[in-house]
């Protein structure tokens, strides 16, 4: 019979189609990866990869398969998240993904107030993109995410959290800087730097600097919103980030300063994005709740997202 970790290999080949990529998501080395899907192919007698030196495709066979084993992997991870909270999913450890572009100053905020109302909760805490966390969520290697919202698939559910304003920061001696809000309008011939294509932050500033005329910067991109803030104090060009961490670093600094935009002014909704099937669900609800009587307390930033 097929392994459960042979399941987790085709999985993750079917989500990068790429194996050195694909072992390395799954923290193997490749020729263990290769050897074990070949053995997964003779155990189901059928093809499910295709090799070639232009990379790698699945069978239509392989892609129903590999389909079927994301849902038993989510079935699985489900049963041992719930015998790992056991009558009380929040006096376990969560396995909690959340984006580049904001764990770092959101988790700080948060975290005493979720220790001080669950004592017992761990969180065991991975950064990555967009793409990187929902197939983890899928696949049942994480319970939840801290995540931009909306999100897209019938399997997922969302408790919404805040809404978060993105800010126009910029050196301290650029013209734009002497206007308490800056019109959307004055962008227009502006270079606008953001983080790598694949976070979701990304595609906002993209889409805003579509919608004013800025130029996005392709040449010079962020790795991470300090690297921003730091070419930003070196005047290399503005960059839009988000309010909580202009709270957190952008207003203790001397070379760079934060505006927000005239109306509409640009946002995200962060939401914690769980699966449908996840035993602990309900408990996702509590967490969510605590964390935005936090935030409506301590981060008059954002503004708080009641659920419907």
């Amino acid at each position: 019979m097929p392994t459960l970790q042979q399941f987790r290999y085709l999985v993750a080949v079917a989500e990068t189609l790429h194996f050195r990529k694909a072992a390395e998501s799954v923290h193997v080395t490749q020729p263990t990866l290769s050897t074990q899907l070949r053995e997964l192919e003779e155990k189901l007698g059928v093809q499910l990869v295709e090799r070639s030196r232009s990379g790698v495709t699945l069978t239509p066979v392989g892609s129903q398969v590999a389909a079927r084993a994301r849902g038993v992997l989510r079935d699985v991870a489900d049963i041992a998240a719930l015998a790992r909270s056991g009558s009380d999913p929040l006096a376990a450890t969560v396995r909690v993904g959340v984006v580049g572009s904001l764990g770092s100053y959101f988790l700080p905020l948060v975290i005493p107030a979720l220790h001080a109302r669950f004592p017992d909760l761990k969180f065991y805490v991975r950064e990555g993109t967009a793409t990187d966390l929902l197939g983890r969520l899928r696949d049942g290697t994480l319970d939840l995410l801290f995540f931009p919202t909306p999100v897209e698939g019938a399997d997922l559910h969302v408790e919404p959290l805040f809404h978060e304003p993105l800010l126009v920061v910029l050196p301290v001696d650029h013209p734009l800087s002497a206007h308490d809000v800056v019109d959307r309008a004055a962008l227009r011939g502006e270079t606008v730097m953001t983080l790598e294509a694949g976070h979701r932050l990304h595609d906002t500033v993209a889409a805003l600097c579509e919608e004013t005329g800025a130029r996005l910067s392709l040449d010079y991109e962020g790795t991470s919103l300090d690297t921003l803030r730091q070419m930003v104090a070196t005047g290399l060009a503005l960059s839009v980030l988000p309010a909580l961490y202009v709270r957190s670093e952008v207003a203790r600094e001397a070379l760079v300063t934060a505006r927000p935009l005239s109306d509409p002014a640009p946002g995200r909704d962060i939401g914690i994005v769980s699966r449908k099937t996840a035993a602990q669900r309900a408990a996702f609800g509590r967490l969510a709740a605590t964390i935005r009587d936090t935030l409506a307390a301590t981060a008059p930033e954002v503004r708080v997202i009641d659920p419907d």
